[in-house]
């Protein structure tokens, strides 16, 4: 079994599917886990005892948008040349010292902020030590002990029951935002046995946002990270793009009885995408009640998730707090933030951080610009959710709006029907649609003076879609898809259409109205859908009393 997804800005819906081929991991039963809209839990198994609760909670690590690492100057650019962006301290040479970057300090600030957290004004940084081939000093700079934020929440929104239509908005509190470095990455050449390692992510900027176990299932997960996602975008403190290690997301999952103590919890590491999650949550809760109703054992481990198979599998025995080692940074001071009350009057404002000054600029939040569409143009709330998750899609809704005289809620439906529909099917993005948002109003334009029809104007849209440059009127003259103004000549095809259907007449005269629409889409299909179909209806109502 597989999940096939789909995310709405901070709503998610899933349906579960048969998988189309592969192997497909065996777990008995196999029950699809699902939230309901309080969070519930999950059925009783073969046992018949007392329902599952699962449990998860998760650790989000986002790279900061920054020219330059968190401690060195190197420059940070996705896909470059292996090892060309890598400094003497990226590589942990002898006497080298670090160095913070104030944009790094900036951005975690703005998004704890963003996330309802205090803010630390004072923050410190510690050294967890690991051994790994891609972490050079054998060691990360992190902040354990005081991090930069504390104590947030981020609210989020699901679809009950796969409805766009019923959503129900959650809360998940945020234990943490913490400043730390990236590793390298290793990259594995199994033909050959060996292992390459680049080091230009070692050393950049990373915000680990830690949330508490407040969900119960993948949709919850996804739904959390998407809304977390489309804030990070919206501040600019990271691109969170999930494809290019942007952000990583590593799931702690457990089950338990209801009234009895949180179970054994596993890490599922690293999960690089929204989708992935869900499954990656959902096949973890299903596999701990399998092994526990079985008699097993939860191990405290890590595991990671094989998106092929569908499944987690085993990585390494999950290692405790002692075995990191934990010590403070000595070649970093305390990080010290100020506000309006504390900034003393002498300083220099480029040397220091000021919390309230960063907090005055924040942008508008996702949930605060849905709630102004909602608003402004009287859309649904979940068309809202979906002009927000997609970049770019909400500039063009509005700049289309601002250029047709047509009412936004017809436009909203022709952007969301018609053009993202398109987009979707061939893979682009809205930056990427050969339809600007001008030629789209345009075409709505000559729908709404009812020049032509709206059979019409998908035609329109659909040569509009190849891309030759020609303008909306350019295809309707061309194509001769004008509306047939001529009532004289409806008159007759109407009455064509008539004699030619002598049963559904009868139906029609003996109070089967809903036949109407058959006759009315035959008009259609005459005129090649040059023709009014409210003007067509009045037509064949006329005749059809007479």
């Amino acid at each position: 079994m597989a999940a096939a997804a789909r995310g709405y800005g901070g709503v998610w819906c899933r349906v579960w599917q048969r998988s189309a081929g592969g192997p497909v991991p065996a777990l008995g039963g196999q029950r699809a886990v699902a939230c309901n809209a309080r969070g519930g839990a999950v059925p009783a198994g073969k046992s018949g005892l007392a329902p599952w609760v699962p449990v998860v909670g998760l650790e989000i690590h986002a790279q900061i948008s920054s020219n330059s690492k968190l401690f060195s100057g190197s420059q940070v650019q996705f896909a470059a040349p292996p090892n060309s962006l890598v400094s003497f301290f990226d590589a942990s040479l002898p006497g080298t010292l670090p160095v913070l970057n104030r944009r790094c300090v900036e951005a975690a600030v703005m998004t704890g902020l963003a996330l309802n957290c205090s803010i630390n004004k004072k923050s410190l940084f510690d050294r967890k030590h690991y051994f790994y081939a891609d972490l050079p000093a054998g060691y990360q700079i992190t902040q354990q002990r005081v991090p930069i934020a504390v104590n947030g929440s981020l609210s989020y929104s699901r679809c009950i029951d796969n409805k766009m239509s019923q959503m129900v908005t959650k809360t998940v509190r945020i234990k943490q935002i913490q400043l730390e470095q990236d590793s390298g990455k290793s990259l594995h050449d199994d033909t050959r046995s060996q292992t390459l390692v680049d080091l230009n992510r070692a050393g950049v900027g990373l915000m680990e946002v830690v949330m508490e176990p407040d969900m119960c299932c993948g949709e919850e997960a996804a739904a959390a990270v998407r809304e977390l996602q489309l804030i990070l975008q919206t501040l600019g403190s990271s691109q969170a793009v999930m494809a290019e290690g942007q952000l990583r997301v590593d799931a702690n999952v457990s089950v338990h009885r209801p009234g009895e103590p949180y179970g054994v919890r596993t890490e599922v590491k690293n999960i690089n995408s929204v989708r992935f999650l869900a499954k990656a949550v959902d096949y973890e809760i299903q596999r701990q009640i399998e092994e526990l109703e079985n008699g097993g054992k939860i191990l405290n481990e890590t595991r990671a998730f094989d998106s092929k198979l569908g499944c987690t599998v085993p990585m390494r025995d999950k290692e405790g707090k002692q075995d990191y080692r934990f010590m403070p940074e000595p070649n970093l001071p305390p990080l010290i933030l100020y506000d309006a009350k504390s900034l003393p009057a002498n300083m220099n404002h480029q040397q220091v951080v000021n919390i309230d000054w960063i907090h005055e600029r924040l942008p508008d939040l996702p949930s605060v610009k849905r709630a102004k569409l909602v608003e402004r143009y009287g859309i649904l709330p979940e068309h809202s959710f979906t002009l927000l998750n997609e970049d770019g899609l909400t500039e063009f809704f509005e700049n289309v709006v601002n250029q047709t005289q047509m009412k936004p809620k017809k436009v909203i439906g022709w952007v969301l029907n018609y053009l993202l529909s398109y987009l979707k099917q061939h893979s682009l993005t809205v930056k990427e649609s050969p339809i600007s948002s001008f030629l789209l109003a345009d075409l709505l334009n000559l729908l709404e003076k009812k020049e032509i029809s709206s059979t019409a104007a998908k035609q329109v849209l659909a040569e509009l879609w190849k891309g030759e440059g020609k303008t909306p009127l350019e295809i309707v003259k061309e194509k001769k898809l004008e509306l047939i103004q001529d009532q004289k000549e409806l008159e007759q095809i109407c009455q064509a259409v008539i004699d030619g259907q002598e049963n559904e007449v009868m139906a029609i005269k003996a109070g089967n109205r809903k036949v109407l629409n058959k006759l009315i889409g035959l008009v259609q299909r005459e005129t090649q859908g040059r023709s009014n179909p409210v003007l067509v209806k009045q037509l064949l109502e006329k005749r059809l009393s007479e």
